[in-house]
């Protein structure tokens, strides 16, 4: 699961039996995202982290979805600064931690999970409890809830923008490279960008839909991004005399929970966590 999930360890279904006497102390610290170079973005999110972040599509397969870059080599998250985020934005998928949807029948109903590996999971009291006194989900449980349900409905719907991106066969493989001062060069590879002399070339009731659904924009606003590619070299750490040029992927941040299942608006979730 860790592999798959990117940031999760041990998420367990969250039921009174066993988070009676859990709660969770989430704060602003996101060291647990140090070891990842990007993480899965919603199409809505587009225009908050487009000034910020280079985003790109990666994944594999049709599973493709947009990503931030964090990092320029695997495992380097250059956001991080001693586990605070150095960026204005924080990615949704990075907020929602450590809760997290899981299915077992297809997308029929979800379940709430927590990640108990988390270090903010604790069951001395500190923080927000779970489970209450009656046994039912608290209302900080509710609210992770209605959240969770959000993210799940606007992961379907940025599935339906990559599908249709996909299909109008505007993507094509990528590759950033950056040089340093030191004479190290660095390579980055396994995503795709958009080709906007593709974008330019569709017909016009093509453009026209895409126009009508704000999804242009969204096309427009990753191409910008790509800018950003240059604002990650001014966070490298230089490697004094390194010469060797370091190639690492973009991991499939589409290996999700959520990228398997459809959505039912978050339908069973509710009693799991009073179970």
């Amino acid at each position: 699961m860790a592999t798959q999930l990117l940031i999760y360890e041990t998420a367990v279904p969250v039921s009174a039996a066993r988070h009676r006497d859990a709660s969770v102390e989430v704060g602003a610290d996101y060291a647990f995202a140090r070891n990842v170079n990007s993480v899965p973005l919603m199409a809505v999110e587009l225009p908050h982290a487009a000034p910020e972040y280079a985003i790109v599509f990666a994944g594999v397969n049709d599973e493709v979805m947009p990503a931030v870059i964090l990092g320029m080599r695997g495992n380097e998250n250059l956001y991080l600064a001693h586990g605070r985020w150095s960026a204005k934005y924080v990615p949704a998928f990075l907020r929602r931690y450590p809760f997290i949807f899981s299915t077992l029948d297809e997308g029929k109903s979800f379940v709430l999970c927590v990640d108990e590996a988390f270090p903010g999971f604790n069951r001395r009291g500190s923080g927000q409890r779970l489970i209450g006194e009656n046994g039912k989900a608290t209302p900080y449980v509710e609210n992770v809830l209605k959240f969770l349900q959000e993210y799940q409905a606007q992961f379907m719907r940025t599935r339906a923008f990559c599908k249709k991106v996909r299909e109008l066969e505007l993507l094509e493989p990528m590759q950033a490279q950056i040089s340093m001062g030191s004479g190290e060069r660095l390579s980055l590879g396994g995503f795709w960008a958009v080709n906007r002399a593709k974008v330019k070339a569709l017909p016009g009731d093509k453009l026209a839909e895409l126009a009508k659904t704000d999804e242009l924009e969204l096309l427009y606003l990753h191409l910008q991004s790509m800018r950003n590619f240059d604002a990650l070299k001014d966070r490298l750490v230089v490697v004094q005399g390194g010469k060797a040029e370091r190639e690492a992927q973009a991991p499939a941040v589409t290996k999700d929970v959520e990228a398997k299942h459809k959505s039912s608006g978050g339908k069973g979730a509710k009693r799991a966590a009073a179970d």
